[in-house]
């Protein structure tokens, strides 16, 4: 086992430290995120705003500031929409978020560690943040006939629902999160009774059916270690809405339902929340000894519920549905599950919980989508029996199929307890980043009018018929879907996990390339106006959830399009990378005159015919607030490794003269790139010689890592030599890593060689998690396995154990105070480190057994 496995950690230890019970649960896996439901974490930050930008980047960009407070004022104010950036109502750091439910792009809904459902995303790319406090579990212990023990599992002591016995010591229960499942283990003081609630979504690789089904399922296991046998009931509630003022427009109903196929039988309630805009259902269900109470008041002090359930373990079973509610009402439902445990024996109950969205229109309301899972389950608004059902019968098989994923990874000993937990953790993005799966839409066109036999795509690609669209926020605060930029970085954990939705994402991208919106709009950033959309150039994005994604892309507007170097060499590293980890011949055949043509329009930037790209102004669309000048370590080495992969693609497919010319590109290129970046440790941030081009950038081998997860990189398809690789790798670990926060923060952005942190910028004294994940892969290839692991623990622990980040990995923080954009796609490239372990030799051949975690 890796000597940097800090798994004794002070600050793993601290997560735990106030957990009194020597109870473990019931299985609970050993690796993964664990946390005492009394923790407090000490670290408070706050997010950056406006307020936070230095007096000189302050004075340099006001006239930016200026125009942005205009476009904010317009969009809250008169359009009453919310600003897809909000500098000014940036989100609060609440330290209480766990494991979300649900599949892929039907919605989510995520419960905090300290078991409260608390961030809801039902309309799509919309979030709501909102503790319900009904919606709770509570379980009842009875002996010979008689309740001996009533509680809420649940730490809270609310104004409201006094009649409920609120107020769980959190000091004998933990949480513990390996998704797509998380555990909760309560041990109830003076019972000698433990419960394990286990927690399971369908979220599974290469899975495209059950992966897309809004539903999860909550397993309870009960431990009795008395020598006499106990009752136990556990009631779940849930109120019919998600906390926001439309759970009081009024016209919402509960409804108890009975569903038996194929010799199963479930039960449950229906909460139909009827809104003019996406309607839902939420059903909560049960498979056996099914009681409930159709509806109840989430007000006042519901002492009468608390007493059905007290009486005798059960709830009344009304048959009939509850009327509509009145405005200003609030209605919610409680569904009871019993079962009989031995005396030192185990038993166990189990719930789901499913919601049923199946048509959506986002902001502007000009079409009506539907939902990936209406394949299976039809568009009428009546899956929520269902699907219940059928996530009760079926959760099983998602766990084998979930421990047959993981399994091999958990078992491999080189590996560190801390990065088991962050490989597998971070995944929560791909369910809760505003995901949106809908099925390519019958009249739909994706060529952007260029068809293939006019070097453009397909109407329909098969792959988005069979697969459909898939789209997700660059972050839950910046709300664009598919951010190309970071998209880039993210997309390892599509490509590795669910390659048919990556591959869906950059036929769509693709197809936007070709499209030309000549609408001017004001760019933020320089103050002029240009065109939305220039032809030729890969988008920013594909829109914004308040507005019409996939139909007017691009909501970014501070950089005029044409100046996006970076996008259009993002797009053909992607594809040969696709390609080298799918063999989808058709694939690269349909996207190679779109790699042609983005490459022409880069090839204008290289003003001087050295076979090297220049930038202005700014370093790209990923770093959109560092100056650079001329050609740049990071857009320059994505620029010689496009060059390479579009070498190897028409070598792939037979094109010599493509063939030809990019080699020749090549060959000059490297030479240039190697004259004026290269200062003999490190590529230089860029080549204009001003007094901070020598600055020490953290991803300037971007390039190189693409190359490498591609299987390139070596003698015809080598962009870079391996000496200068490892040395700038190495440059980077002393200096952005060890030499900032004590080495124990991943990597900074920018650092100046004389080891302080690069200022220039906003973004250059920033850590970015997605990046160091990025870097850590890098280091990895390059044979640096333990300088990539210390680099990538240095993130994890900071925002899982100290800040208090768990399920909300922010896009950046400084090192201290600040942090900014929680909940971000970015981190998603903690695959890429998983891609390049594969790579290592021999490493299917260690397992627990053969070496020790350390």
């Amino acid at each position: 086992c890796s000597t940097m496995d800090l798994n004794d950690s002070t600050s793993l230890a601290e997560l735990m430290s106030r957990y009194v019970s020597t109870e473990t649960g019931f299985g609970v896996p050993k690796d993964g995120w664990r946390i005492c439901l009394a923790h407090e974490f000490k670290e408070k930050r706050k997010p950056f705003q406006a307020r936070d930008v230095s007096l000189p980047n302050m004075i340099e960009h006001i006239s930016l500031g200026v125009r942005y407070l205009r476009w904010w004022y317009g969009k809250t104010q008169v359009e009453k929409k919310a600003p897809f950036i909000d500098m000014f109502g940036a989100l609060p750091l609440r330290q209480i978020y766990g494991a979300p439910l649900g599949g892929i792009g039907g919605g989510s809904i995520t419960r905090g560690w300290r078991g409260d459902f608390c961030r809801w995303q039902l309309n799509p790319g919309m979030y709501h943040y909102k503790s319900v406090i009904a919606n709770q579990f509570t379980v009842c212990l009875r002996r010979g006939g008689q309740t001996i023990y009533q509680q809420v599992l649940s730490m809270e002591r609310p104004p409201t629902l006094q009649g409920w016995n609120w107020g769980y010591c959190g000091e004998y229960a933990f949480y513990h999160a390996l998704y797509p499942r998380a555990w909760t283990v309560y041990h109830l003081p003076g019972q000698n009774v433990t419960l394990t609630c286990r927690q399971v979504s369908p979220v599974i690789p290469h899975d495209y059916k059950d992966s897309s089904l809004p539903v999860a399922v909550f397993v309870w296991d009960i431990e009795n270690k008395n020598d006499y046998a106990l009752d136990v009931s556990i009631m779940f509630t849930m109120v019919n809405g998600t906390g926001h003022k439309d759970d009081k427009s009024g016209g919402h109903w509960n409804e108890p339902f009975h569903l038996e196929k194929d010799g199963e039988s479930v039960s449950g309630v229906l909460l139909h929340h009827q809104t003019p805009v996406n309607p839902y259902t939420l059903c909560i269900a049960a498979r056996e000894k099914v009681n409930h109470q159709t509806a109840f008041s989430p007000k006042g002090t519901c002492s009468a519920l608390w007493s059905d359930l007290m009486t005798d373990g059960r709830l009344d079973s009304p048959k009939d549905s509850s009327p509509p509610t009145e405005k200003g009402e609030e209605v919610a439902a409680a569904l009871a599950v019993s079962c009989l445990v031995p005396a030192n024996s185990h038993n166990s109950v189990e719930f789901s919980l499913a919601w049923d969205m199946p048509k959506i229109t986002f902001g502007s309301r000009e079409r009506i989508y539907v939902r990936r899972y209406t394949r299976y389950y039809g568009t009428k608004g009546d899956a929520a029996p269902s699907l219940s059902h059928y996530a009760l019968t079926h959760y099983s098989k998602w766990e084998e199929s979930i421990d047959e994923w993981q399994r091999p990874i958990l078992q491999d000993g080189s590996l560190p307890a801390w990065y088991k937990s962050a490989l597998f953790n971070e995944l929560y993005f791909v369910v809760d980043g505003g995901t949106v799966w809908v099925e390519l839409p019958e009249d739909a066109d994706i060529s952007g009018g260029l068809r293939s036999e006019d070097g453009g795509l397909p109407a329909q690609p098969e792959v988005l018929k069979e697969y459909g669209r898939f789209a997700y926020l660059e972050g839950q605060e910046y709300r664009m879907y598919n951010t190309y930029d970071v998209h880039f970085y993210a997309s390892f954990a599509l490509i590795m996990l669910w390659p048919k939705l990556a591959l869906s994402v950059q036929y769509d991208i693709a197809g936007s390339v070709v499209q030309h919106d000549p609408t001017e709009r004001l760019n933020l950033m320089n103050g002029q106006c240009s065109p939305v959309k220039t032809r030729g150039v890969v988008p920013h994005d594909l829109g914004d959830p308040d507005d019409e994604p996939w139909v007017r892309a691009n909501a970014y507007m501070i950089h005029d399009t044409a100046d996006w170097k970076d996008l259009n060499l993002k797009f053909v590293l992607q594809v040969y990378r696709d390609y080298y980890l799918t063999q989808d011949e058709q694939y690269l055949k349909d996207m190679w005159p779109i790699c042609q043509t983005v490459m022409e329009a880069e090839l204008k930037f290289d003003k001087d015919g050295d076979g090297l790209i220049e930038n202005s102004g700014y370093a790209d669309q990923t770093y959109d607030g560092w100056k650079v000048t001329g050609p740049s370590a990071y857009c320059g080495g994505l620029w010689l490794a496009s060059v390479c992969m579009m070498c190897k693609m028409a070598r792939v497919l037979n094109c010599e003269s493509v063939y030809q010319r990019y080699t020749d590109i090549l060959e000059r290129g490297r030479a240039a790139f190697d004259k004026l970046l290269w200062n003999g440790k490190y590529y230089n941030y860029d080549s204009s010689g001003r007094s901070l081009s020598n600055s020490v950038m953290s991803d300037q081998c971007a390039g190189q890592w693409f190359l490498r997860a591609s299987g390139l990189g070596e003698d015809d398809y080598q962009a870079f030599p391996k000496e200068k690789i490892c040395s700038a790798l190495k440059s980077v670990f002393d200096l952005n890593v060890m030499s900032f926060a004590g080495g124990q923060m991943g990597a900074v952005n920018g650092m100046r060689p004389e080891g302080v942190p690069d200022r220039s910028s906003v973004q250059s004294d920033e850590v970015w998690v997605g990046v160091v994940y990025g870097l850590a892969a890098t280091m990895i290839h390059e044979g640096m396995i333990e300088e990539g692991m210390h680099t990538a623990e240095g993130c994890y622990r900071a925002v899982w154990e100290r800040m208090g980040m768990a399920f909300q990995t922010p896009e950046a923080y400084c090192e201290k105070g600040i942090y900014r954009s929680l909940a971000y796609m970015r981190p998603l490239s903690i695959w890429a480190m998983q891609l390049a372990l594969n790579n290592r030799p021999n490493h299917n051949k260690t397992t627990d057994k053969d070496v020790g975690q350390g």
